[in-house]
Parts: C-alpha cells; structure tokens; sequence
C-alpha cells in the first residue's frame, strides 16, 4: 500500500473500528481537515440509489462540480454467478493484452537489429566520407597522399566482395602469382582516393615510366572498376541508411501506438479482476451469494476565480452487498441484477493547492495502474540500454522527444521576450530608472520583506475560505443524507 506521506503529505488519515481500539493508519489518504463517516443498511433499497443521491448532493446542490473517479472496483464471492461473468470479461481483455504485449515485446527486439544495422552504415559511410574529403582537399590526383587508411579499407571491401579475393585467378591477389603482375596488390593498394575520370591521368603520369604495359592496363581495370563500384554504394548505402532511419522512427511509433491500445485493456484488467484485500476479508464468504463493490470519487471546485485553493471533497463508498436478479416489466433489459445490502460511507474534506490535488491523484492511480508504468518503464529501460544512438537517430528521423518540445518552447518563449524587449523604444530609459529602483530597494528592505508577508496571509486566506467553502457541503450532505433516508438527526 502506498503511503501519503511520499507523496508530499504531513500525516495520514486514521480511524477506530470499534470504541476503545487504537486508531489504526490508513495510509493511502491523507489526514482530513473534516470527515464524517456513514453506515447504512436497508435489503429494500439499490445500493445505485444511494451513490447517485451523494454525487447529485455534492455536485449539484453545492457547486463541487469539478469530479474525477478514482476507484471502481468490483469483487464477488467465487461461488456466486457475478462472478462467472466477471471472470469470462476478465479473460476476454487478458487475451487482448497478452497479444499486445508480445507484439510491443517483439517490436522493441527488433529495435536493436535496426539500431545495430544503423551503425554498421554509420561506419562504412564514414569511410566513404574521409576518401571523398581527401579528394576535394586536393584538386591534382598526383599531389595527394599515396596512401590512405579510409580508402585502404574500402579497397579491401572491394577486394574480398566484389573483385573475388584470393580465390578468384582474375582478382588483385590471384594475379599476383602470375608472372609479371606480381607488383599489382601493391599497386592498387598504394593508389590516392582518386574519382573515376582520374584514373587514366594517374596511370600515365605515374606508373607509365616504371612498369610495362601489361600490368598499366591492368591496374587501369582495376581501378576504374573500383571506383564505380564506390560511387555506386556510396549512393545505395546513403539511400539504404535514409530508410533505415525513416523505418526505425516507423517501428518506434508503431510501438508506442501498441502501447496506447494496451492501455485500456489493462486498466479494464485491472478494473476486472479480484481485490485480494476484499477476498479475504471475512464478510465475503465464497458460499454466499456476495459481493464487495468500492467507488471513489473526489469533487472539488475552485474558491476564486484566479485563487490557488480549492474546497475537495473525497467520497469513498463500500458496499458490501447480496445481489439479486430482479425482473422489471419497463426497459429494455427485462432482468438485471440489483445490489442491495450495507453501505459503508466516507466523507473526507480538503483544502487543496493544485500541486497538492495532482499529488493526490497521482498517488491514488499509482496503486491501480502500476502494470502500465512498469509497461512504460520497460519500454524505456530498453531505449536506455540501447544508449544515446537510439535517440539521435529517432531525432535524425524527424522524431520529437519532450525535453525537445520544451526546449523548443522555451527558445521560443525567449525569443518573444527579447523581440518584446527590442520593439520598445525607451528601453534604455527603463533601464536608468530601474537601476535607480534597485538602489531605492537596497534602503528599504521592509518593505519587501512586508510584501512577502502581505503574500503569505493571503494565501493563508484562501486556505481558511477554502475550508469554510468545503465545510458547508460537506456537513450539510451528511445530514440530509441522514434525514432523507430516515435515520437519528439531532
């Protein structure tokens, strides 16, 4: 069980469940400013109808009309038949999630082949990249280095794929054993990056004095084979690694879209199966035709307009019921089940901040949603593993990533600024009489100092309006729930 307060709050709630007991710790709420708790019991009466008279007193009567479900769970004995049909629901959606999941396991495998398959094209374009600088670097192909460890290694690619290696008798290597081009892997290797038109002046200006002509028009071949061979996969490897890229940031939000399509199935999943605290509690007894049905709800609305409190109130109702089919003769469902039994009531009253609300929220749905954050954190321990080349190729692809988005709006927001600033013209004018503001404040820090405490008891007040705001609905819902229903007022 979660408790409150890691989540930002003092203490957390507590209560006796007998006279004279010491009170026990609930820590998944928060210790109430006001609280008022109800047990109703009627075998006459829908357990429907009294929900809706307390959202419809809350929400109608008193303007709390800001509302948010955060528990709705359903548990029934496992001999009654509420709880064969649950079941059926329940492995309906179980199997849609184990399909969902496998999908989203066996996509995000297939990340690191085409991450692996990415880098791969990053090294040998690299290569490329290197030869190609050395050519632009040097316009006179007789001027540049006779060797180079980039085009070296893209020769030795040629070499073993392309031209057949050692294997191969008309290859650079199964020449070298015949008489005359011995010297011919020693001279492909020694040749400069060179374009594909540069060949013929290379030959004739440098090798033509030393070697006979044979191994010249061999050595021609070769090389003019090489590079168009290069020119050509340089083009195919930067198309293939263009795809790649594109298809990478596909499969990505492929994933993600799983994932979003999985989410309501295992929130139904959630929603559907058995609360094991219930099951064992020992009102639910698997003989008896019962059920455990728990609903919270919390209503809020804002004091001021443009204040920060806001009166909420939680409303947490057990029921604890024996349903039975009934027989209506109106409708369009002839039978139906109807829930009648105890009704267990909570009402809990806040003052709350925004910041403080969406802890609260947080801090509840973290109890019934935490198969999806683990979905979620797989998801992202696996983009981690893969290491920081995951991300930039998805930026490469075009893909945003939050941190980006808020950069974005923050460049923006400063951009703004600053066209704000140099559209006004008497800027330098402020600036004077605000350095003279700075040097006025230095004087008098009480003033400041008087402010900030101007600022604190207003929000003290918006504190104590939201209490009293939060009150009237609160006990006023209580007693004439209690008069309604025909209970002791006093």
């Amino acid at each position: 069980m979660i408790d409150c307060k890691n989540y930002g709050f003092k203490d957390c709630d507590s209560e006796e469940k007998t006279r004279g007991d010491t009170p026990i710790k609930i820590p998944n709420y928060p210790r109430p400013l006001k609280k008022f708790k109800l047990v109703y019991q009627s075998f006459n009466q829908s357990v429907e109808e009294i929900y809706f008279w307390m959202i419809s007193s809350l929400r109608d009567d008193f303007g709390l009309h800001d509302v948010k479900k955060i528990t709705d769970v359903f548990t029934a004995s496992e001999q009654s038949a509420f709880w064969g049909q649950a079941q059926q629901r329940l492995s309906l959606q179980q199997s849609q999630v184990s399909n969902y999941l496998a999908t989203i396991g066996k996509l995000t495998k297939e990340l690191f082949q085409i991450v692996r398959e990415l880098k791969i094209h990053d090294e040998r374009l690299e290569l490329y990249e290197m030869t190609y600088k050395a050519i632009e670097k040097i316009s006179s192909v007789n001027e540049r280095k006779t060797s180079h460890a980039a085009e070296t290694v893209l020769k030795g690619y040629w070499v073993d794929m392309k031209d057949g290696g050692v294997k191969s008798p008309g290859s650079v290597y199964g020449l070298s054993s015949t008489l005359g081009y011995t010297a011919l892997p020693d001279l492909f290797f020694a040749a400069p990056p060179m374009k594909k038109d540069e060949v013929d002046a290379y030959i004739d200006k440098t090798i033509a004095k030393s070697f006979n002509v044979k191994l010249r028009d061999v050595l021609r071949r070769k090389l003019q084979a090489y590079c168009m061979w290069k020119d050509h996969t340089y083009l195919e490897l930067k198309n293939r690694h263009n795809f790649m890229l594109k298809f990478l940031r596909q499969h990505y939000n492929a994933i993600q879209m799983y994932i979003d399509w999985v989410k309501p199935y295992l929130k139904n999943t959630k929603r559907l199966s058995q609360s094991m605290t219930r099951i064992d509690s020992e009102d639910l007894i698997s003989a008896f035709e019962g059920s455990f049905t728990e609903i919270e709800v919390v209503l809020k609305r804002r004091v001021k307009p443009e204040g920060n409190y806001h009166a909420v109130v939680v409303l947490n109702i057990l029921f604890r019921t024996q349903p039975h089919m009934d027989f209506h003769q109106d409708g369009y469902q002839h039978k139906g089940p109807v829930h009648v039994g105890r009704s267990e009531i909570v009402m809990r009253g806040y003052a709350w901040t925004d910041e403080q609300f969406g802890k609260y929220v947080e801090m509840r749905e973290a109890e019934t949603l935490d198969l999806l954050g683990d979905i979620d954190s797989s998801l992202k321990e696996s983009i981690d593993a893969l290491g920081s080349e995951l991300r930039d190729y998805l930026k490469k692809a075009g893909e945003k990533f939050p941190e980006d988005l808020k950069k974005e709006a923050e460049e923006k927001k400063a951009a703004e600024k600053r066209l704000k600033k140099m559209s006004s013209a008497a800027e330098p004018f402020m600036a004077v009489f605000s350095g003279f503001k700075d040097i006025f404040r230095s004087f008098v820090p009480e003033k400041e100092k008087g402010k900030d405490n101007k600022n604190e008891w207003v929000m003290k007040k918006e504190a104590k309006d939201a209490e009293k705001a939060m009150e009237v609905p609160l006990w006023a819902t209580y007693k004439n729930f209690k008069k309604a229903h025909k209970m002791i007022t006093w």
